[in-house]
This record gives structure tokens, C-alpha cells and sequence, in this order.
């Protein structure tokens, strides 16, 4: 099971932030880096650095040729599909086949309408989803491909250089809350899922088994099937300062104790030897990969923290 780090530009990170996370990930068990595909934290957030997924990756890959990228997830609403197949054979060439394309529907409206694109119901989007699925393997699987849906058309299309990985960057469906839906999407058409941030062992189980399900219904190959899962992540020294934090981070949002402790229960909060527990069990359940996603600015205390037992996993 691969253990990869998180950084989500909209939180702002600069280029020397990525690369100084990248090289501490290397040394202490954290060979992948993801990002998600953002514009915008919010509408006060004129001053923070949020630079471009897509091209904060291509130069990474270039910039530390160790490094192994992934996105989670790029929304398909954001790109033609067509375009979202050049720019990934692009950086599947750069990075000399280390890049996992993660793909979503997209759900942040803020964004929507602040960059002018519309805003379709679920529904709508899902349907976009599975229709720009389709595209991008086909422009990463074939010479000349045309394709006819309801949302998106191509004639003709040539897209090369092909991808380095054969036969395509593995393709991962995102979802936010594994409903049955995107499940059946990503088992159906995706080369993985990937359930992020909040998920238990028990609903993980159940949505695997869901997965394994649907594979065997449709003839589709279980064994390299991509499960992934990502986790809002916070290592401690002891149990002592996990009381503690529960006990500020409550009294500073005005809550119950026990509503705050019970509310980080699915995430990965714990020591290094109670967080390297819970990953095995993660591995047990199935699960290909698990992506962290740790407090903004304190990435590389973390992964020192937490490396150490990661090596025996």
C-alpha cells in the first residue's frame, strides 16, 4: 500500500513549499504527492497563492524526478474532456509515466460562478462525468477516436503523444460520500475509486465490497482495481495532547466536548503507532493507496513524525 501526502493549493502553498514537501516525503516514506484542483478558497482569500494544479505538477515531476503525482481529483466541469486527455498524456510523458489521474464531477459552486462556468445539478454532472471518462481513454487509447453524447462530442480526434503507462494513467473516481451512484460509476468506467476525507473501516468495507461487486457483474478485472482513500490527518506525540487538542479546538468552536471528539473520529488523528493500526487495517480492507492530508504548514514536521513506522507497514 502506497502512503501519499495531500496539498491543496487553495490553502496556499508556493512552488518552494511543494518542492520542500516533495524532497521531506521522499526521505521519510512518502514517495506520492496529490493535489486537488482548485481556483479559490473562498471569497475573502484575495491574498493567498494558489497556483495551478496541472502545471505545479509538470514542474515537480521535472523539478524532483523521484516524485510520483497524482491529482485528487481534477474536475471534469473545468476542462473540455479532450483537453483533459492532452494535459494528462502530457504529464504521464513528463514524469515518465509517474502520474494517477484522478477525476471527479466537481461540486464547488463558489468556483462555478466565479469563473464563469454553469453550475448543473448532480445528476447532470455525474453524467459529464462518465461521458469525459470515455473521451480520455479514448484519446488515450486510440489513433483516430469520435465520440457522441448528449453533453460532449469529438470527431476525429488525435491525441498523441500517447501516455507512457500502458495502457493509460490509471483513471480514479472521486467521491466526497461514496454514494451509490458514483460508485457504480467508478466501478463501471473508472480504473479505481478514491473516497475521501471522512470515511470509517466499516463504510470503507462496505463500499469495496459494493466495487467488487459490480467488477464481477460487468466482467471487469478486480485485481489492479485502484482503491484509494484519503484522510484529514494529525500526528501526536502522545494521547495526552490528542485530549488537549479536542478539548481547545471544542471550547474554540463553542461545542461539546464530546460532539468535537466525535467528529474527528473518522479522521486519522492519533500517534504514529496508532495511526500506522489504522492503516494496516486500511491495507486489510483492501485499499491500494492512502493519501494524508495534514494541517496546513505543518506538512513536514508531520511526515518526520509519522515516517518512522510507515517503512514496516
Amino acid at each position: 500500500m502506497e502512503i501519499g501526502i495531500q496539498i491543496e493549493p487553495q490553502f496556499g502553498f508556493s512552488f518552494d513549499d511543494i518542492t520542500r514537501i516533495s524532497s521531506v516525503g521522499l526521505n521519510t516514506g512518502f514517495r506520492k504527492v496529490w493535489f486537488s484542483d482548485h481556483f479559490m478558497l473562498d471569497k475573502s482569500a484575495t491574498d493567498k497563492v494558489l497556483l495551478d494544479p496541472w502545471l505545479s505538477m509538470a514542474a515537480l515531476v521535472r523539478e524532483n524526478p523521484e516524485t510520483h503525482v497524482g491529482s485528487l481529483v481534477f474536475c471534469n466541469s473545468y476542462r473540455n474532456p479532450a483537453l483533459h486527455a492532452k494535459m494528462g498524456a502530457t504529464l504521464d510523458v513528463l514524469s515518465e509515466g509517474r502520474f494517477d489521474f484522478g477525476f471527479g464531477a466537481g461540486w464547488k459552486r463558489i468556483e462555478y460562478e466565479a469563473y464563469g462556468y454553469t453550475f448543473p445539478h448532480d445528476n447532470e454532472r455525474i453524467d459529464q462525468l462518465v461521458e469525459g471518462i470515455q473521451i480520455i481513454r479514448g484519446a488515450w487509447t486510440e489513433n483516430l477516436y469520435n465520440f457522441t453524447g448528449k453533453h460532449y462530442t469529438v470527431k476525429d480526434l488525435i491525441s498523441y503523444p500517447k501516455p507512457v503507462q500502458k495502457p493509460h494513467p490509471p483513471i480514479i473516481v472521486g467521491t466526497m460520500y461514496g454514494r451509490s451512484r458514483m460508485v457504480e460509476v467508478a466501478a463501471r468506467y473508472g480504473d479505481g475509486i478514491n473516497l475521501a476525507w471522512a470515511f470509517d473501516l466499516e463504510t470503507v468495507k462496505g463500499i469495496f465490497g459494493k466495487i467488487d461487486n459490480v467488477l464481477k457483474k460487468t466482467d471487469r478485472e478486480t485485481s489492479g482495481y485502484r482503491k484509494t482513500l484519503g484522510y484529514w490527518t494529525r500526528v501526536f506525540e502522545s494521547e495526552g495532547q490528542i485530549d488537549e487538542a479536542i478539548h481547545s479546538n471544542a471550547k474554540k468552536r463553542g461545542i461539546p466536548e464530546e460532539e468535537y471528539r466525535k467528529r474527528v473520529e473518522s479522521a486519522l488523528w492519533g500517534t504514529p503507532e496508532s495511526i500506522r493500526g489504522r492503516l494496516r487495517e486500511y491495507k486489510d480492507a483492501g485499499a491500494s493507496d492512502v493519501i494524508l492530508m495534514f494541517p496546513h504548514q505543518q506538512e513536514t514536521q508531520q511526515m518526520e513524525m509519522l515516517g518512522p513506522v510507515l517503512s514496516n507497514l
